[in-house]
């Protein structure tokens, strides 16, 4: 589907620039000085990972449909894992090589990233944008017990209201083990793009058009109080209508996309930018934020911010080409045969 992987790119796009020219610490001095034309936009662009949690509801459950629990536990190991790993320590060397930033973890940190499981371990992360991954790892294990119990109408929708009940009833519960599983700050994204894959497989209706709406008016507490901690992350309170706005537009992209609005896009190079998405989002902020510090005080700051983010889309096709697709098949017949 090549609207999915435009809005995938333009998910990671967001995230970068939002890195790249928002979020204080990327250059010596504060982005909103270095770039006061981009930054009113840019400093909303950590909404992209809301889109990605739209889309993966949509995805998994689109991928999942018909096949038994061992081939999602594999589709998800084999996609996840391979660039995860090749992030993490070429993160790990960058912080080393280049120390005028940030500080490079301990290595037995580094290792317990490798499982991608750190932060309920209690450990730091190498690159701060790994926090969604620990959500997306949350959200398998859940949908893991209803296509275990095999995927219909049915019990998809049943799952996706025991799943929004459990947030409401959760979301103001104090931190625990159900809490976590549940996520009731993330939980109605992956839910929408739930309801949004029936939309497309069968046909919208009340009750998936009931769905979704809940899930954008229901989603938005935790989003804006995810917004009210943007100035420590950009240096100021940026306001707060955008964000609405925003959500409204993502959840309008995916229902166009669910409801074929959108087929008639076939613009082949989306499947390339599709790819890279995911080594992108896994690499871009801190080898980024090394660069810019290496090398500001010596390079144009327009040229340095061009150069690095090039370079970051073609370093991402590479791990794509040379490490996840090849790793990811090895991994995959080895996973197979056990």
């Amino acid at each position: 589907m090549f609207a999915l992987d435009g809005l995938r790119l333009l998910a990671a796009l967001s995230v970068v620039a939002y890195h790249y020219t928002a979020r204080v610490g990327s250059w010596p001095k504060k982005p909103e000085a270095i770039f006061p034309a981009v930054f009113p936009v840019t400093a909303y662009g950590w909404l992209g990972v809301h889109l990605f949690f739209l889309i993966s509801g949509f995805v998994i459950c689109m991928s999942c449909w018909g096949k038994p629990l061992r081939d999602f536990f594999v589709s998800r190991v084999v996609r996840l894992y391979p660039a995860y790993w090749f992030g993490v320590l070429a993160t790990t060397v960058t912080l080393a090589v280049f120390p005028k930033g940030n500080r490079h973890l301990p290595w037995t940190d580094v290792l317990t990233n490798l499982t991608m499981l750190q932060e309920p371990l209690g450990v730091p992360s190498v690159d701060g944008a790994y926090w969604s991954l620990f959500a997306e790892l949350r959200f398998y294990v859940l949908f893991a017990v209803v296509a275990w119990w095999g995927l219909t109408y049915r019990r998809v929708l049943v799952f996706c209201c025991v799943w929004a009940t459990a947030s409401m009833l959760f979301a103001k519960a104090e931190p625990g083990p159900l809490r976590l599983l549940v996520m009731p700050e993330y939980s109605w994204y992956f839910i929408a793009g739930i309801a949004f894959y029936l939309m497309y497989h069968f046909r919208p209706n009340l009750m998936l058009t009931a769905i979704v709406l809940l899930c954008f008016g229901a989603g938005l507490p935790a989003t804006l109080k995810m917004w009210r901690s943007t100035e420590a992350y950009v240096g100021r309170l940026v306001p707060a209508w955008p964000v609405v706005l925003i959500l409204a537009v993502s959840f309008a992209l995916l229902g166009l996309v669910a409801t074929g609005r959108l087929s008639w896009i076939r613009w082949r190079w989306l499947t390339y930018a599709g790819a890279v998405t995911y080594p992108l989002y896994l690499m871009h902020q801190m080898i980024g934020w090394e660069l810019f510090h290496a090398f500001s005080p010596r390079v144009p700051t327009y040229p340095l911010l061009a150069l690095v983010t090039i370079g970051m889309v073609l370093l991402a096709w590479l791990v794509h080409r040379y490490v996840e697709r090849p790793l990811g098949r090895r991994l995959k017949k080895g996973l197979v045969r056990l």
